[in-house]
């Protein structure tokens, strides 16, 4: 009786040790809870379906015009020709048949009337009522394969989750025509070889490895070509492929025995994604060692200069792009954005009719990154400014720059809300094993940790806090790719993580917002400086998927520029807000000082609305005006010598934030009045005219000559954006003592080449408004 009762009360003590020791390793974030090196437990493995006899034999493919990999419209192989599938009747559960046949864990959605282009041939399905488990499209009720009255202006297509089935196999029903299939494995992987490849990160090069049936295994080289090498390579986030030294690697497979795949590939070489290639012919392997004289398949690819492996462990620089005619604006990480062309020493975006994966993955390639994972339509990564300099692209996958491509210049029309980005595949570098957040309510958020070497083992300890800011916090969330910092922290005693991990193991952070990891920062090194200590002032974030961004508008500037001489006693109010020069303190009541008035009109081509940092209860009143400011500096307007020496200086509060226009259909929701929430929406306006107070430079003592005029929105970087490089303007203007001209003005920190030649008598200087007494208007 004892016996029997002790044996499965042991089984249960044992489980639960076995639950314990796992859990222990769950708070660092590994997968199923199991550190790094560890085996995990054995996944229930793939099993093909056992389809009835009488099951019409089929292939399944994702085609058409793609933005990502892992959608398109459904094309069925059968009778030896490529079909498409009727939408009538089609659903959700028909949607994830045909994924899961496919290899994908689900279906994300599906799209009605040929959204990824009319397909060609026969429609094979129509009226397809799927319940969801069946194993295979075929199986599914329908009018009979072959039977449709549709046009193919009804061609379905589905989206599917990024995730494969573990231990997915290809199974071939066909006899033949192998060749016009797509290869479907669960994964692919570049496996270092070599000892001096397998301590680089990123690694760039060595066996190409497909999983198939849940076991790994090599690719026979006697069909292999530099296309299917590109391919590859651009997946992983390489931009190009290289030679390697073949007869180390035939060496090295004399050694081991290989396991080979048992297909070939073949890629055209433009494919963003090997999914999207063909498979090649049957090997014919001899007791799986040999492959027709050939040996495994070898790619050694060539990175982008931010992520070229080096030797060295210091600093290393921010990211930095591979050309200047192409860049990603409004991105929460390296590799994502807004696609913005330099045409005519103007700045502006792409248009995304017919932006595909294709044209997509030539920006990516471009600036030095692999092939694009998707290819985004609809201003998704914000809408930018200034002209649209293409539309209607297209690419043949093999341009050396986007700016080859051919698209319609005459084509009109476009607007911002059309702006076309990209997400491009970049190398893993390990970064987010080296980084982590703890102790926070939610993922997003939590106490900044550090893995650290400390006397030759690794060790989590804490970031000081002190000089933590916006731009710390957005190279953190970038590093954990969790988007964009909603929010920085001196002190996170609200948040408690790991009592040994309390120690501070990095001090002095300063950050310019553009590098790819925390350890690529200025920092002390190994001689740390933090008085206030870690635990409970260690450094901390909130990470967001959006943010803001602020751009001014250049032709309102210019436009509304002119200048006022402005009695002393009429200025009581400004003098008090500091927004007058120093000298202004020795001018008597009766005289006048000199001001250079313009409107700023400030809009939000973010992807959140943009808040003050300050709650409301925080917000100051100043009674001179009977406002609120809600930021107390939210912008700096600066008259600058052409050297870049400050000769006159501005600032202006929030007086009020609020949405004084929005675009169509939009509707505003920040007013000030009655003590309203401050902010402005996204795709909305903020405007301060010219005639409200502080909206001016003091100009009395500047002697006439060339200046340069710079705003800058959000200058302490007070509230995160997604990007602050077009939060600069710069105009050049010209005064005479007696008149003022505002010209060329621009956003961006730079002043182009072109700006030391033009001159205002070439542009439309804005009428000089003479010095009359103006009531200023308060918001």
């Amino acid at each position: 009786m004892l016996a029997a009762w002790s044996l499965p009360c042991c089984f249960t003590i044992l489980l639960g040790l076995l639950e314990l020791c796992r859990a222990q390793y769950e708070h660092l974030g590994y997968p199923h809870g199991y550190p790094h090196g560890y085996p995990e437990p054995e996944q229930e493995q793939y099993s093909a379906p056992e389809l009835p006899p009488d099951t019409p034999r089929i292939q399944l493919r994702l085609a058409g015009d793609k933005r990502k990999h892992n959608e398109g419209r459904v094309e069925v192989f059968y009778d030896g020709e490529w079909g498409t599938v009727c939408d009538d009747d089609f659903s959700i559960h028909s949607a994830q048949v045909v994924c899961r046949e496919l290899g994908y864990l689900e279906a994300v959605s599906w799209s009605p009337s040929s959204k990824y282009g009319k397909g060609e041939g026969r429609i094979w399905f129509d009226n397809v009522q799927c319940t969801g488990k069946e194993k295979t499209l075929a199986l599914c009720t329908s009018n009979g394969i072959g039977v449709s009255d549709c046009k193919h202006t009804e061609d379905v297509g589905v989206v599917c989750s990024d995730k494969r089935i573990p231990g997915f196999k290809f199974i071939n029903t066909m006899a033949n025509n192998v060749q016009s299939l797509n290869i479907q494995v669960e994964d692919v992987r570049i496996r270092a070889i070599l000892s001096s490849y397998r301590k680089r990160i990123p690694v760039t090069e060595g066996y190409v490895e497909v999983k198939d049936g849940g076991k790994w295994k090599q690719i026979c080289d006697v069909e292999w070509t530099k296309h299917n090498s590109r391919v590859i390579c651009g997946m992983f986030g390489f931009p190009g492929e290289r030679k390697y030294n073949a007869r180390v690697y035939k060496m090295f497979a004399r050694r081991r025995k290989p396991s080979y795949w048992d297909y070939s590939v073949n890629c055209t070489g433009n494919e963003a994604h090997v999914s999207s290639c063909k498979l090649g012919h049957a090997v014919a392997a001899k007791a799986n060692s040999t492959c027709g004289g050939g040996t495994p398949v070898v790619v050694s690819c060539v990175p982008g200069r931010a992520f070229s492996p080096t030797p060295m462990t210091g600093f290393r620089k921010a990211f930095r792009q591979e050309q200047t005619l192409v860049r990603l604006r409004g991105g929460a990480i390296v590799g994502e954005g807004r696609v913005e062309v330099l045409k005519n020493g103007e700045w502006g975006t792409i248009c995304d009719d017919n932006w595909s994966l294709l044209s997509a993955t030539v920006v990516c390639r471009e600036l030095g990154f692999g092939s694009a994972k998707e290819a985004l339509s609809g201003g998704r990564l914000g809408q930018g400014m200034g002209p649209v300099h293409m539309n209607e692209i297209e690419c043949s996958g093999f341009e050396k720059s986007i700016t080859e491509c051919f698209f319609n210049k005459e084509s009109l029309g476009c607007s911002h809300e059309e702006d076309a980005a990209v997400r491009c595949n970049v190398p893993a570098m390990g970064f987010q094993e080296r980084l982590r957040l703890s102790g926070g309510r939610n993922p997003n958020e939590g106490r900044v940790e550090v893995l650290v070497e400390r006397n030759g083992s690794q060790a989590w300890g804490t970031v000081c806090s002190d000089g933590w800011g916006t731009m710390e916090a957005m190279v953190v969330c970038r590093q954990l790719d969790l988007g964009f910092a909603s929010n920085a922290f001196q002190e996170t005693w609200y948040w408690p993580g790991e009592v040994s991990a309390d120690p501070v193991v990095m001090s002095g952070v300063r950050c310019s917002g553009t590098e790819m990891s925390l350890s690529q920062c200025l920092h002390h090194g190994a001689h740390l400086t933090c008085p206030k200590g870690g635990g409970r002032n260690a450094a901390g974030v909130s990470c967001s998927e959006t943010a803001p961004d602020l751009v001014l508008n250049p032709q309102v500037v210019e436009q509304t520029t002119y200048m006022e001489d402005r009695p002393m006693f009429m200025l009581q109010c400004a003098y008090e807000e500091n927004c007058l020069s120093t000298t202004s303190s020795e001018t008597p009541a009766n005289s006048y000082r000199r001001l250079l008035r313009f409107s700023s009109q400030i809009h939000n081509n973010g992807q959140s609305d943009f808040r003050p940092k300050a709650e409301r209860h925080s917000w100051v009143w100043h009674d001179c005006h009977s406002h609120y400011h809600s930021m107390e500096v939210f912008t700096h307007y600066d008259l600058l010598s052409l050297n870049g020496t400050k000769v006159a200086e501005g600032h202006k509060a929030s007086f009020c934030l609020e949405d004084t226009e929005c675009e169509e259909g939009i509707e505003k929701r920040y007013e000030c009045a009655n003590f309203g929430e401050q902010g402005i929406t996204v795709g909305c306006w903020d405007t301060y005219r010219h005639d409200i107070d502080c909206q001016w430079i003091d100009i009395t003592d500047i002697k006439p000559g060339d200046y340069i005029f710079q705003v800058v929105i959000n200058p302490n970087y007070e509230v995160p954006e997604s990007d602050y490089s077009n939060n600069f303007m710069k105009c050049r203007c010209r005064y005479d003592g007696h008149r003022i001209w505002m010209y060329s003005c621009h956003n961006g920190k730079a002043m182009s080449a072109s700006y030391g030649t033009t001159s205002p008598g070439r542009v439309s200087a804005p009428p000089t408004v003479p010095a009359t007494e103006k009531t200023p208007t308060t918001r």
